[in-house]
């Protein structure tokens, strides 16, 4: 994928130390089981998306916050070497985001995102504003307070920015950050919980997990792409792969997206963790290729 055909697509959202532990089994409550491994792994929504979109080609722009602790340092590099800028990325006093994952047998996890300074970006500079109206489109998620994410949505709509939206975790959100999304991307769980705000978005991309996607138009454009025969290994950031490449694509039209989108969230199941799992251009335009 060319970067003179992509966006610019800046991603406002957290950046986390991911600690992923595997496991035959998740425990039940009260209950110890035995890992079989351990690694940390750059993760966060934010940066996720944000490394997705970079390596689908996109000229990509982080805004969010890190520690000035060890982590910090890692994940910072983690984010500029795998191409996206990092010139406005915070750096505050204190421990970075975490999260705690637990991966069983099957490739199924459990998540506990602790924010750390992810919780901090709680206003928006000057040069921060600029990059969001200078983008193409503008990448937001719920790992950082709401209210920044409305006010960057409020912003980049007033500016002509596109507003992308993946409602992640699902949280109560005020009407008028739905009013700023021209792009929602849910899953089964968020479609059903954000039914009646969804019905207000101009364009609603739904990943259906190993079913693939489907995309519906406020014209009634209907489109659906079917899932990846693959060996799934782990779908820690599978979504995440998903939302990154379909900003990277988005302006190439819909059905281009969705299916480079799908073909993105596929491969990255079928490595562990979540930045580490998430393919390249060129992995996808492979597994693109017919035959």
């Amino acid at each position: 994928m060319d970067r003179t055909d992509s966006p610019t697509v800046v991603v406002l959202g957290s950046v986390n130390m991911d600690l992923v532990t595997t496991t035959a089994r998740r425990p039940a409550p009260g209950e110890t089981v035995l890992g079989s491994g351990f690694a940390t792994v750059p993760g966060g929504k934010g940066a996720n998306q944000a490394i997705a979109a970079a390596r689908s080609g996109a000229r990509v722009r982080f805004l969010g916050a890190i520690g000035d602790d060890a982590f910090g340092a890692q994940l910072m590099a983690t984010l500029s070497g795998a191409g996206v800028e990092v010139t406005l990325l915070r750096k505050v006093d204190g421990a970075s985001g975490i999260a705690s994952i637990v991966i069983d047998s099957v490739g199924e996890n459990s998540i506990i995102v602790v924010a750390g300074a992810n919780g901090r970006v709680l206003e928006l500079t000057a040069a921060e504003l600029a990059a969001i109206a200078d983008a193409d489109i503008l990448l937001c998620q719920l790992e950082i307070p709401i209210d920044t994410v409305l006010v960057a949505a409020r912003h980049a709509r007033a500016s002509g920015t596109v507003v992308a939206l993946n409602p992640s975790p699902v949280a109560p959100l005020p009407s008028e950050l739905w009013a700023a999304v021209d792009l929602a991307i849910v899953n089964s769980l968020e479609s059903e919980q954000y039914s009646a705000e969804l019905a207000q978005v101009s364009h609603v991309v739904r990943t259906l997990g190993a079913d693939g996607a489907a995309y519906h138009g406020a014209d009634g454009t209907e489109l659906t792409v079917a899932g990846l025969d693959i060996d799934v290994v782990d779908t820690t950031g599978a979504g995440d792969a998903f939302t990154g490449a379909l900003a990277a694509t988005w302006n190439q039209g819909p059905t281009t997206a969705l299916n480079w989108a799908n073909t993105a969230g596929a491969l990255a199941t079928t490595r562990l963790g979540a930045s580490s799992s998430i393919p390249g251009s060129a992995q996808i335009a492979a597994a693109l290729r017919p035959g």
